[in-house]
């Protein structure tokens, strides 16, 4: 993944904007950290029939999707050969490294026992969804790590030609970076294509999470073909978030506009806008008898907001050549495109999912919105950080290469070809072997059926208490759930 063009912003880091946003962050936190010392019920919304918020719509089921654009853009480039994009591959790896990152957190937060949020490593449950999902996303952001890795050691290599403790400090570790970066060349082949097997399993998995809630889920979303959904929309993201990545963030470091290079790869997404409508019209033409629209008209307005704003604008938009050369309207574009599945995302998780005996709708506390907001200022701080001293952007056209005020010793330890191989033997064996138990682990023997509820009477159940701020349901304690 390494771009020769590519060189650090060498912008002010603290700026009126990032105050703002560290302010935002502090706020998120401090609720955060209210929840991790306080529980659940002191912070959230939740309840027994709620059992998720937006913890788990937002911050985990749209954060795993919008950070797609890490592996579609790294199979374009890496193995569909489309080098002509490469330079925007290294901002599309840190925007997907960094939103990983930011959904452990958020999931740190959702958890009731969060302190075993380490056991699905060795405590395997192969009938589990959620063990799935786990684990493809802590493999997937180590893999997502190491094809980040060149830009950090290109990064710090370039900090040994400056002056100070840090430039010294960094000198005497230049063998063994060099030795590193040689190695994490031999072995990126193999992590990119792990990379793409990890995402897909894991996108469709949050899918195939919710095909196990037939009585619960709106028919509008409920099919099972929710896992291929799930991945299809994915894919279909991944290229307009790299837009809007790469057009905000040159803007917002004075960087050369590279309206050409986005054009053309706009011309993919509505392949794969297609894609993912011919699946979704298909099924809900099967299923257009199970269709209520009177029953819950807010379901329905969601509904309808999801497909005309978030899938077909956005269609008919990126197929006009005007819009692919205009960098203002393939950032609307793009824009509906990560609004329809956001909408999806929360529409499956939040606005479509009724419990059959819940006395009230859920609606996020002040303290969960502020942790979803506070992350996502987090995030926008640590792309600065890294778009600002590492080689992430190409880099400016008035930008000139200056000499380096200290002399290095060129160090490139090469791998001898034999150990190489061998490595990527290794690598190929390990990502077969994980394959083959992911497909070879027992499958609950069971099938899933949507049953008419039982019989209660509303008036005998036990009354909840109001819907104040954090008031959680009988028997609801913060460390209930396991997630």
């Amino acid at each position: 993944m390494s771009d020769q063009a590519a060189a650090p912003a060498r912008k002010r880091f603290f700026t009126p904007g990032t105050l703002i946003l560290l302010t935002f962050t502090a706020v998120g936190l401090a609720f955060g950290l209210a929840r991790l010392f306080n529980g659940l019920g002191a912070v959230t919304n939740l309840d027994d029939f709620y059992p998720w918020g937006i913890w788990i719509a937002v911050d985990v089921a749209c954060g795993v999707a919008l950070a797609a654009g890490g592996f579609t853009t790294a199979a374009l480039v890496d193995i569909f050969g489309r080098r002509r994009f490469h330079s925007l591959l290294r901002p599309a790896i840190l925007t997907a490294w960094l939103g990983y990152f930011l959904v452990a957190v958020g999931l740190l937060f959702d958890l009731g026992r969060y302190w075993n949020i380490w056991r699905p490593v060795f405590n395997w449950q192969g009938n589990s969804v959620l063990f799935e999902v786990g684990l493809c996303v802590m493999a997937y952001l180590s893999v997502l790590t190491v094809e980040m890795s060149p830009a950090l050691l290109e990064g710090l290599t370039a900090r040994m030609r400056g002056e100070g403790r840090l430039a010294a400090f960094l000198r005497r570790l230049e063998k063994p970076i060099a030795l590193v970066h040689s190695w994490v060349k031999v072995i990126l082949p193999i992590f990119i294509v792990a990379g793409v097997v990890l995402s897909c399993m894991h996108q469709s998995s949050l899918g195939t999470l919710m095909v196990i809630a037939p009585t619960k889920l709106s028919p509008f979303w409920y099919t099972s073909f929710l896992p291929l959904l799930f991945l299809l929309s994915a894919m279909m993201v991944g290229f307009p978030m790299v837009i809007i990545e790469s057009i905000i963030a040159h803007r917002s470091f004075d960087r050369d506009s590279e309206i050409e290079l986005l054009g053309g790869l706009a011309k993919y997404i509505p392949w794969t806008i297609g894609a993912y409508a011919l699946l979704k019209f298909g099924d809900l033409a099967v299923r257009w008898n199970e269709l209520d629209f009177t029953a819950h008209p807010g379901v329905t307005v969601a509904w309808a907001v999801e497909i005309l704003a978030g899938l077909v604008a956005p269609f008919i938009l990126f197929s006009q050549k005007s819009v692919r050369r205009s960098s203002g309207w393939m950032l609307f574009s793009s824009i509906l495109v990560v609004f329809g599945v956001v909408l999806n995302r929360l529409n499956v998780y939040l606005i479509g999912y009724r419990p059959p005996y819940a006395t009230r709708s859920y609606f996020p506390a002040v303290g969960e919105i502020a942790l979803t907001v506070g992350l996502a200022c987090l995030f926008m701080l640590i792309y600065r950080f890294f778009a600002t001293y590492f080689p992430i952007l190409s880099p400016a056209a008035k930008t000139a290469a200056q000499p380096s005020s200290v002399p290095l010793r060129r160090h490139h330890p090469a791998v001898k070809p034999v150990w190489a191989w061998i490595f990527r033997g290794t690598a190929v064996a390990f990502l077969l072997g994980f394959v083959l138990i992911r497909s070879t682990a027992p499958n609950p023997d069971f099938k899933i059926g949507v049953k008419a509820p039982l019989s209660i009477n509303p008036e005998h159940t036990p009354a909840l208490p109001g819907p104040g701020l954090g008031s959680p349901a009988p028997g609801f304690s913060p460390g209930s759930r396991m997630g």
